[in-house]
């Protein structure tokens, strides 16, 4: 009986945000568009359901550098007003359109001047009469057997929040270095980690020159175990990499004295490399494209700053 409801649940649902796909018209765009030119900040409001979705809508603004708060309706009315500034357009979430206390806040909204995106099951409300752009998010019904529990008209503004808030952010060419900046903490800013905060710099890369003798270069392998050598000029400029697989390739041939070989012998030319600014979530990605273990870290010279290996991105469970 459970999975039945469930089942029946999800599938409103999903109907109902499938639903909104046929009525997105110019007005999405024009919406997108005043929230681009914006000022000041995304204020967002609503009471009830429709204001802990305005809750979430304004904390996704906000991860996205948008700034955005939500403003409690009631509140508004009783001081709370003084938030808003001209600069600032006001997204009003009301599936009725007729929440009274959002009614009787549109009238000092517009004395501010302030511009309105309404989303609203009823385009004919007055809430929907008062704004400079109405998105229409009506659901034929709601999950709730009784169709009374906001459900799926929760979950329609909710895709429309997202939907106005990732338009926003392709708009403005909002990149994974923006959102690394915004998000330090967790797993998220883990993953978007930069890879100079990760790599082995300094003494701890290990680099010999390409006239090296191949028992030094094996020893400063094994001494920095990380598996490779970088090759590098006197001045840093990388010139190849020697790995324990490069060795074993080495040794494999008939008749060659390893020992008696160079770096500049054995090393692979042009490397892998990315800069230390990169993310550790891109610098995974070359890895696994390229098929490696580690890459060279270099400045815009070419001149090795650090090497990054595959363990170093186990510790922040990117996998």
């Amino acid at each position: 009986m459970s999975l039945a409801t469930a089942k029946r649940v999800l599938r409103i649902e999903s109907e109902a945000i499938a639903g909104l796909i046929d009525r997105l018209d110019d007005r999405f765009e024009k919406a997108v568009e005043l929230l681009y030119a914006c000022k000041g900040r995304v204020v967002v409001t609503g009471l009830g359901k429709s204001g802990l979705i305005g809750r979430k809508t304004a904390a996704t603004f906000a991860s996205i550098g948008t700034p955005s708060l939500f403003l409690h309706a009631a509140e508004a009315l009783h001081g709370d007003l003084g938030m808003l500034t001209a600069d600032d357009v006001l997204l009003a979430i009301s599936s009725s359109g007729e929440t009274e206390e959002l009614v009787e806040l549109m009238e000092s909204v517009k004395r501010l001047g302030v511009h309105i995106i309404t989303l609203t099951a009823n385009p004919r409300s007055t809430l929907a009469s008062t704004s400079d752009i109405v998105l229409d998010i009506a659901v034929k019904e709601e999950a709730c057997s009784l169709n009374l529990a906001p459900t799926a008209s929760t979950a329609a503004a909710l895709a429309m929040g997202d939907a106005l808030a990732i338009s926003l952010l392709e708009r403005r060419g909002f990149k994974e270095e923006d959102f690394a900046a915004l998000h330090p903490g967790g797993r998220l800013g883990k993953k978007l980690r930069r890879v100079e905060a990760l790599m082995h710099a300094g003494e701890d890369a290990p680099r010999v020159l390409p006239t090296a003798k191949m028992p030094d270069v094996i020893y400063e392998m094994s001494r920095k175990g990380l598996g490779l050598a970088a090759v590098t000029e006197a001045n840093g400029r990388v010139l190849g990499i020697i790995t324990d697989g490069d060795l074993r390739r080495v040794m494999l041939k008939q008749n060659e004295n390893v020992l008696g070989l160079t770096a500049a012998d054995c090393m692979t030319k042009n490397p892998v490399t990315i800069p230390r600014t990169e993310l550790a979530a891109s610098a995974l990605r070359r890895m696994e494209e390229k098929k490696i273990t580690s890459i060279l870290v270099v400045d815009s010279a070419g001149r090795l700053e650090g090497v990054l290996h595959v363990h170093d991105l186990w510790t922040l469970q990117l996998f």
